[in-house]
């Protein structure tokens, strides 16, 4: 005789939290779905996901300043590694980094 298994809504409509049994007994998508709705989900996350860099990448980096700099740009808000960036990029129009 197969386990009785609790179901996931109660009379109220609200799901309880999943078990790790409950995680156990899911299947993955393709084995489930209609082939042609989960060709199209595909198809939906494949458009979601980034295109290639139109620009030169910027390269990932750590650098040390100072906390009154760093201070300054977290203040200005989101975007603040940008506008450092643009600082630097100011700076070598009239400066050697030598």
């Amino acid at each position: 005789m197969p386990k009785k298994t609790t179901p996931l809504v109660d009379e109220t409509g609200e799901v309880r939290e999943l078990t790790a049994t409950d995680l156990r007994q899911f299947k993955p998508a393709a084995q489930v779905l209609d082939p042609q709705l989960y060709g199209e989900l595909l198809k939906m996350n494949a458009r979601a996901r980034r295109g290639p860099q139109k620009a030169a990448v910027k390269q990932a980096t750590t650098i040390r300043l100072s906390p009154e700099v760093m201070a300054a740009f977290k203040a200005t808000g989101a975007g603040w590694q940008t506008r450092i960036d643009n600082a630097l990029r100011d700076w070598l129009i009239t400066h050697s980094p030598s």
